[in-house]
């Protein structure tokens, strides 16, 4: 059951998060580059640039971490390098080729745990690095990690959701929070071969036409997720909070700021519904319609008591602004 909440002070702070925050920034940047006016094989604010590439589709994506991150954790920020950008190619129904990374460090010892994440990760989910940038003389530490994937004809993409479509929940509940961040961890520690089929679940529901949307659970959470793929798509949805698979010890207002290892957002047709949850189920993945996609462009998050709140209305702001205007065209 949810929590005792008041809804609209959960609304906002969901729509006050930093995770969310950090999403604004993006569409400064897209107006800059001016990306809108290109016309990519999937429009900009997917996980993945999509390349179309034969029969299938080039993937490439990067991910870059927050110093104090870099600092506090040095291994895990490693792991995260490769962890987070796999699950971006997972996303969109691909699989991983390689990666390389950046990585500035003050001195060799800084690097190493750093790097001895991005080797550990690197065997567990069998991708290669294949390359990079070190500078181990640098006055701060940071990281980046890039990845290049392939998928097939068919995208999961962030524009294709449906008025009509089930949003369905896909959450690993095997983890435990990395203190005093909120990191939900259900990797370090896992068997290799479960790791990689577990990502190779989203691969299968796009090759066998069972979704066409999809998005990694990023840091912006459960709910900050949904409005990035509500907002691409040019949808709005309802959001039941009671059916968020969520640990039982885990308070709900602190499990809608985590990023999970492993958690992706599907838009489901209702008849593909039961199969899709049944697949995660099959692997030991909690998953749950959340919520119902419909053509209000408003985003609602409802309590156990059916009241609800606005989180973002997207005819009135923005949030990335890389969504659809009312006509279906890319903004």
């Amino acid at each position: 059951m949810t929590d005792a909440v008041d809804i609209q002070a959960l609304a906002r702070q969901i729509r006050d998060a930093r995770g969310v925050a950090h999403k604004r920034d993006i569409d400064a940047v897209v107006a800059r580059l001016g990306l809108r006016s290109q016309h990519a094989a999937v429009p900009v604010g997917d996980d993945c640039a999509a390349i179309p590439d034969g029969d299938g589709h080039l993937l490439f994506a990067i991910e870059g971490f927050l110093d104090s991150f870099v600092s506090a954790d040095p291994y895990f920020a490693g792991y995260c390098g490769i962890m987070v950008n796999l699950s971006d190619v997972a996303a969109m129904g691909g699989r991983p080729l390689a990666v390389v990374d950046a990585l500035w460090s003050r001195d060799p010892a800084g690097a190493d745990p750093i790097l001895a994440g991005l080797s550990d990760a690197a065997a567990l989910y069998d991708v290669p690095v294949v390359g990079g940038h070190t500078n181990t003389r640098a006055s701060c530490g940071n990281l980046a990690v890039a990845v290049l994937g392939r998928a097939g004809p068919r995208l999961l993409t962030s524009f294709d959701a449906k008025p009509g479509d089930d949003l369905v929940a896909a959450i690993d509940l095997r983890g435990r929070f990395r203190d005093p961040h909120p990191y939900w961890d259900a990797s370090t520690g896992a068997p290799g071969a479960r790791l990689r089929g577990d990502l190779a679940l989203l691969t299968a529901l796009a090759e066998d036409g069972l979704a066409c949307a999809a998005k990694d659970i990023s840091m912006a959470g459960v709910v900050g997720t949904a409005l990035m793929l509500l907002e691409c798509s040019g949808v709005g949805a309802v959001i039941d909070l009671d059916a968020i698979p969520r640990p039982d010890h885990v308070p709900l207002a602190r499990w809608l700021t985590a990023f999970p290892s492993f958690g992706y957002l599907v838009s489901v047709r209702p008849d593909h519904t039961p199969a899709v949850t049944a697949r995660f189920a099959e692997r030991g993945i909690a998953a749950a319609r959340i919520g119902r996609v419909d053509a209000s462009r408003v985003t609602r998050v409802r309590g156990a008591t059916g009241d609800d709140a606005v989180v973002w209305d997207f005819q009135a702001s923005p949030l990335m602004g890389c969504g659809q205007d009312e006509a279906g065209a890319a903004a």
